[in-house]
């Protein structure tokens, strides 16, 4: 790295957003869309944030203003304290659009070196990297050498993943990253996701897919109609408080467990562990989305 880059702040968090809202405009300046409507985002060292919504909530929207792509109307971002626009702080960003773009006449491997030039990554080291990276989302062997243009949805989704993870990014923004991929790559890519949050990064998942984001996300933020409607770890956001406890309990023979609680120590469990009650994330889901517009956030 240059010197200019290495006095970029350090510390803190990687991202903040601040009542971001955008509206686009027709030919004659005329509000035609409120795509984003005053959300506030912040995620630090090691969390996986997921942006879940239907199509056409506001998540693309959000990141492309989080990332310094697209100008909001009103409100703030900064990455590891810089605006987007800042070269520090792009260069700890690593992004995986939503559309891959790729050129049909490259090879993965040629891909991944063309984009290391850019970096100015010698070639040395960004031909170890592009081989490992490479190796971590599938496409090593003779598939590393295959133009891109003969891949399917699926494969070239993995080649912008790996892409994306290309200059050692300390942000990953992610806009739907299993798109096109088959269970088998969902779950790898899932199970990537986890790792990088595991080394310590930070990961903005964008997804509609709710199984997707129940895996791998420490926290979310639901956004709906441009706003977010609920934000918090997973856990606590399907509580259902006043509906009771689900007892986890062990040493107890299964056929006494529909005994009262009173009577659980004495029929000799040796532990009772109480836990709230959750509904499933489809459900919570659906009833943020039937909720009415002016519902609090």
């Amino acid at each position: 790295m240059d010197s200019e880059t290495d006095t970029a702040p350090r510390g803190g968090a990687a991202l903040e957003a601040e009542n971001l809202h955008k509206t686009f405009r027709d030919f004659w300046g005329r509000a035609r869309t409120e795509a984003v409507r005053g959300v506030s985002l912040r995620a630090g060292s090691g969390e996986v944030l997921g942006i879940l919504g239907p199509n056409g909530s506001g998540k693309s929207t959000t990141i492309k203003m989080a990332l310094g792509l697209l100008k909001p109307t009103s409100g703030s971002v900064r990455l590891f304290g810089l605006p987007p626009s800042d070269a520090r702080a792009k260069a700890r960003v690593g992004y995986l659009p939503e559309l891959s773009h790729l050129h049909p006449f490259l090879t993965p491997r040629e891909t991944l070196l063309y984009a290391a030039g850019l970096f100015g990554m010698p070639r040395r080291t960004a031909g170890a990297r592009a081989a490992d990276l490479l190796k971590r989302v599938g496409l090593d062997g003779a598939a590393a050498d295959r133009r891109v243009g003969e891949f399917s949805k699926g494969m070239a989704r993995r080649v912008g993943l790996a892409r994306a993870l290309l200059n050692d990014p300390e942000l990953v923004v992610l806009d739907e990253p299993t798109s096109g991929l088959d269970p088998v790559g969902r779950r790898e890519v899932k199970d990537l996701v986890k790792a990088l949050g595991g080394e310590g990064r930070t990961v903005l998942l964008s997804s509609h897919l709710l199984s997707e984001v129940q895996d791998v996300c420490t926290r979310v933020a639901v956004l709906v109609r441009g706003r977010i409607r609920a934000e918090g770890a997973l856990p606590g956001l399907l509580e259902t408080p006043g509906e009771g406890v689900r007892f986890d309990v062990s040493g107890l023979a299964p056929e006494k467990v529909g005994e009262a609680r009173a009577a659980l120590f004495a029929l000799g469990a040796s532990s009772v562990e109480e836990s709230p009650r959750t509904i499933p994330l489809e459900d919570f889901f659906l009833s943020l989305l039937r909720a009415p517009e002016d519902a609090a956030q």
